[in-house]
């Protein structure tokens, strides 16, 4: 793992959220905005914040000085639920999710249980996740050990936050590709203790989803979460009408899907579940008082046809959410067009997603649903430094539609409707320069 740089110090146009917030209307009073600031980050984390004309004179010859006057910088990109062995069968043609799993992704996640494999494709993996301005996720792994090291390893190569873990399977799914009930368990024991708060690395309790998993499966992993309160849970919850009959039918002593994670105590404040398009309303209320957070995931909930997840409601129902690129179902890792699909999904719905609630959702409001809001999300002094430097004019459209911008959030919702990686100028670890594209349109120093 490298040393981060003693000091190093950004100059340019920052946009942030000081605080959360409880209501999507009360966003933009959080809205915090420096044309010309100076951002500087000391060991990892944020030393000063403000404005150049204020905190030029904390300059001295050991800060290594960037600056980017012609882009704009905003807290790194969180994505709360991608699946890293499926990167490479994104694009998977025809099914929807049942038959997509067995048809892609299980022979995919079979080759898995050969490290050297693993090791490639996660230090793919990672470099995507860069090259598309994301600083932290929550990842899917395989069913095998193995898949989990490599990813940690890969990221820790740039000090990257990510939480991840083995994903427990023992029914349902290829023989080669179950664990049991008490294998399950040791496995995710031992790297829990390898991997959970060593450097900048985090563990989720990973069941696949509440079909291919026992109920002596999930016992075990509630018994976990009980041993390790402060890990993560990471699954999936009524993504698909098919699926979520499945689970009634398997379950049948439970009121519903989100009550099979309750029952066995995988609810609470680390705990993630994915899509939550059709939940039903005692689910939403259980969501909210056991502070659970869901992950939306439109780009995948659109390319499987699982339905329009109702983004409204979790203001309404006071729920938690981030967003997330759920590769490989979903089509890209770039977070900017997570928010550029969000934006239609609410549309269909006769919803508005304003410019500023899509990057709070991606920024801040991701931090809070990860229940790491206290560490990442804003330039909030004493936060750990990871940001982005975004160009806002990538391509010739891009330049001709932002010269038209009117102000700020039109400009930031013009990059949300158009972006790809061409947007991301650079990529910022824990303070240290961990990706960067240069290009004609640059005019930044380092």
């Amino acid at each position: 793992m490298p040393s981060p740089v003693q000091r190093t110090a950004i100059r340019g146009r920052f946009l942030d959220f000081k605080n959360c917030t409880s209501q999507a209307d009360q966003i933009s009073e959080q809205v915090r905005y420096v044309d010309d600031g100076l951002l500087i980050c000391e060991q990892g984390k944020i030393q000063w914040f403000g404005s150049w004309q204020e905190g030029q004179a904390k300059l001295n010859a050991n800060t290594e000085f960037h600056h980017y006057p012609d882009h704009l910088i905003v807290p790194g990109f969180i994505d709360t639920h991608i699946h890293f062995p499926q990167t490479e069968m994104i694009g998977a043609y025809g099914e929807q999710l049942l038959e997509w799993l067995n048809t892609y992704t299980f022979p995919t996640e079979l080759q898995f249980a050969d490290k050297a494999y693993a090791d490639q494709i996660a230090q793919f993996f990672v470099q995507e996740l860069l090259k598309n301005g994301t600083t932290t996720a929550l990842v899917f792994c395989t069913v095998h050990p193995e898949s989990v090291d490599a990813l940690f390893e890969a990221a820790a190569q740039h000090q990257m936050r990510l939480i991840a873990g083995k994903v427990l399977m023992d029914r349902h799914a290829p023989e080669a590709l179950c664990d049991s009930a008490d294998s399950g368990y040791t496995d995710s024991k031992a790297l829990i203790e390898k991997w959970h708060g060593k450097g900048r690395n985090l563990y989720a309790i990973t069941p696949r989803f509440a079909p291919t998993s026992s109920p002596e499966q999930l016992a075990r992993a509630g018994q976990l979460k009980a041993e390790y309160p402060d890990v993560y849970v990471h699954t999936h919850l009524s993504e698909n009408h098919n699926e979520i009959a499945w689970v009634k039918q398997l379950f049948p002593e439970q009121n519903g899907y989100l009550d099979v994670y309750h029952h066995y105590g995988l609810t609470g404040s680390r705990s993630v579940f994915a899509h939550c398009v059709h939940l039903e309303e005692h689910e939403w209320q259980c969501l909210h008082h056991t502070d659970s957070a869901i992950a939306f995931c439109p780009s995948s909930n659109l390319f499987l046809g699982s339905g329009l997840f109702p983004l409204h409601k979790t203001w309404e129902r006071q729920v938690k959410v981030g967003l997330g690129t759920d590769i490989g179902a979903g089509t890209t890792f770039n977070v900017l067009h997570i928010l550029n699909e969000a934006y239609k999904v609410q549309q269909l719905q006769g919803a508005k997603l304003s410019a500023f609630e899509a990057l709070y959702h991606a920024t801040l409001g991701a931090a809070k649903a990860l229940d790491l809001d206290d560490k990442l999300g804003n330039f909030k002094v004493g936060k750990e430094a990871d940001f982005v430097v975004l160009d806002l004019n990538a391509t010739a459209l891009q330049r001709l539609r932002q010269q038209r911008s009117k102000h700020l959030e039109d400009a930031l919702f013009a990059l949300i409707t158009l972006a790809d990686d061409r947007n991301i100028h650079a990529t910022y670890i824990y303070g240290q320069r961990a990706y960067y594209q240069p290009n004609q349109n640059s005019a930044a120093g380092g």
